[in-house]
């Protein structure tokens, strides 16, 4: 097994909101799992995790990426997480895959089981994971596998721990309705989410535009985002951002073939940092609310009372 972990990264000593990096000095730490035997057990896939680097226990998030895009394009997003005071972890699921997302589903919850046997060993000394405060999360087809594991939509596949929090970050259920991919997640039945968890769904205003007649959009109307939030069940809440697309959560700068093709594919705004901001800060509110008890940053964006990074086209809160 290889870790690695990259230098701390000095964080602002004074935060405004959610919106703006928080107090916590950050580090990263990539486990690549390998076949030899190792005193401690390797992660069913390779992880990039986000972590304070100060001693303490922490909640954890797992975010899943989305569709053909690696760990890393998240970089950015899960520090600003992270310097809040939560462990990001954050799988490769696959390199290449086809339409159905039953591995995926299986690999996550592989990998939530994987967390309580060995997440402490990997982390900085002294800090904790506090694993009776999970949430999970993931974007596009991320934000599906996310939905689907929480709502046991394959049989025989389950996690030892619980989820207190779902987030689904413009989640996208197929091509179109109709032609949703395996396993299908949404119902088309209002509130039908038996969910014992709190949800948040964050939509993109100009994800289900397409970017040019020979693509579909990148969150085609009918299995996205809005969908998704039809189906929730309190206590749930939903935010769409405006005039930003499919990829504008993900970093500045994404390298390679994968990473010039988040830029061409999908209608996009006019820079990366407000919407990634806005997802960053809008995790952190939803996180501290319902694994912390602390729900006054979320209260705040509710009631208007905050100054978002981007102007919201849909709010809504099931409570």
């Amino acid at each position: 097994m290889v870790i690695s972990y990259s230098s701390s990264v000095t964080c602002s000593t004074t935060s405004t909101t959610v919106f703006d990096v928080g107090n916590y000095k950050t580090k990263f730490v990539k486990i690549e799992p390998q076949t030899c035997s190792n005193s401690h057990p390797s992660p069913p896939k390779a992880l990039l995790i986000a972590t304070p680097s100060s001693a303490g226990s922490y909640p954890v998030l797992i975010f899943l990426h989305g569709y053909l895009l690696y760990n890393s394009f998240y970089s950015q997003l899960i520090q600003h997480v992270s310097s809040h005071g939560f462990i990001v972890v954050a799988p490769q699921l696959y390199l290449v895959e086809g339409a159905d997302a039953t591995e995926d589903i299986k690999f996550t919850a592989e990998i939530t089981n994987w967390l309580a046997e060995a997440l402490h060993h990997y982390l900085p000394s002294g800090v904790e994971p506090n694993l009776k405060k999970l949430g999970l999360a993931g974007h596009s087809r991320g934000g599906k596998v996310a939905f689907a594991l929480a709502l046991g939509k394959i049989a025989n596949i389950s996690t030892n721990l619980k989820f207190s929090a779902l987030i689904g970050v413009d989640p996208v259920d197929g091509m179109d309705k109709g032609k949703q991919t395996p396993p299908a997640v949404l119902t088309y039945t209002r509130h039908s989410f038996n969910l014992d968890m709190a949800v948040m769904v964050i939509g993109s205003g100009l994800g289900e535009v397409k970017k040019n007649p020979l693509f579909p959009a990148c969150a085609p109307n009918g299995v996205n985002h809005r969908d998704f939030y039809s189906e929730c069940c309190k206590p749930a809440c939903y935010f769409v951002a405006k005039d930003y697309g499919h990829n504008d959560m993900l970093d500045d700068e994404t390298k390679g073939i994968r990473g010039k093709a988040t830029y061409c594919l999908c209608k996009k705004g006019k820079s990366r940092e407000p919407m990634r901001r806005f997802v960053g800060g809008i995790l952190v509110a939803f996180l501290e609310a319902y694994l912390e008890g602390k729900s006054s940053e979320l209260m705040a964006i509710r009631d208007g009372n905050v100054t978002l990074p981007v102007e919201l086209q849909d709010i809504d809160f099931l409570v």
